[in-house]
């Protein structure tokens, strides 16, 4: 059960008991404030009382929950779970949405930069267009509308936070020690209402709570065809390296759901180019970025429509 709601909630264990803790915590203290709300009205338990008090105690959960929520550290959450609940009572549940995606990257960003080209709905990428996005999200249409809400980068100084910029994306600069043994920023991606991840060129393994936060919902692209030349080290001119070395006569990308491993989960997609007698790491690397660039955002949106 704990397993399935880490999942629902995208969240992780430290997280989830602390969320279970607010909604009891909660409950006792609208619990207790309807009782004394009723004392000082001066009324004799009965069946007004009764009706009375679980009127009041229903009008004040939401109140208690988001008081306690805020030193437990839980606020956002809370704050788009009681959103979610009160579209699903006023019926705005079936308007379409807008599904929210984070690029995680660790270099210049090229196919960063190629995803943000190729989703529609351009104005959402601008510091203007974002607060377009309440009517946006009333427009009737068939297809979920994609926007790349927050790049996410461990190097300081890489070039894809300037493309972030330049979009009017916002940013998230993490470092090790939170991502690994922290709260894998969960509470960062929630609170940006991150509903899908891609990685693009991101170096690091993606921590098992993060997995289990966005299953199926987070995939990787590598610069070669696997289950050959994966794992830890392989990537960038190491694998161009290592596929030349091997006296390959192919190479190519694959587009893959992550998992607990490196290079390790379901593949998607995967596209080939020639490797020439007299290829170099160098011109392999073009090869493969021009198969990422064509490919990797249009693989995006079919998955997301699915």
């Amino acid at each position: 059960m704990f397993e399935k709601l880490k999942q629902r909630w995208k969240v992780n264990g430290l997280n989830l008991v602390l969320i279970i803790a607010t909604f009891a915590l909660g409950g006792s203290l609208c619990g207790y404030a309807g009782r004394k709300l009723l004392m000082l009205a001066g009324l004799e338990k009965g069946a007004l009382w009764i009706i009375l008090y679980v009127l009041l105690v229903t009008l004040l959960w939401p109140i208690c929950v988001l008081l306690i929520s805020i030193p437990l550290g839980q606020f956002v959450f809370f704050k788009n779970y009681l959103t979610k609940v009160w579209k699903k009572i006023s019926g705005n549940k079936n308007k379409p949405g807008i599904t929210r995606i984070a690029v995680f990257a660790s270099g210049a960003g090229s196919n960063a930069q190629q995803i943000i080209n190729s989703f529609p709905k351009p104005l959402l990428f601008s510091p203007e267009g974002r607060k377009m996005e309440e009517k946006v999200a009333k427009i009737e249409a068939k297809n979920n509308i994609y926007e790349v809400a927050l790049i996410v980068c461990n190097k300081p100084g890489a070039g894809v936070l300037q493309i972030a910029d330049k979009a009017g994306i916002p940013s998230l600069l993490i470092e090790k020690e939170r991502f690994f043994n922290g709260d894998n920023y969960l509470s960062e991606l929630m609170h940006h209402r991150i509903d899908f991840i891609v990685l693009a060129g991101f170096l690091w393994k993606m921590p098992v709570a993060l997995i289990q936060a966005f299953p199926k919902k987070i995939i990787n692209i590598h610069p070669a065809l696997l289950p050959k030349y994966g794992g830890q080290g392989m990537y960038g001119s190491n694998v161009h390296e290592a596929v030349i070395a091997a006296g390959e006569k192919e190479s190519g990308i694959s587009i893959h759901y992550v998992d607990e491993m490196y290079d390790h989960g379901e593949i998607i997609f995967q596209a080939m180019c020639v490797v020439a007698e007299n290829e170099t790491p160098a011109s392999l690397a073009r090869k493969i970025h021009v198969l990422e660039h064509a490919n990797y955002p249009r693989v995006i949106a079919e998955i997301l429509q699915k």
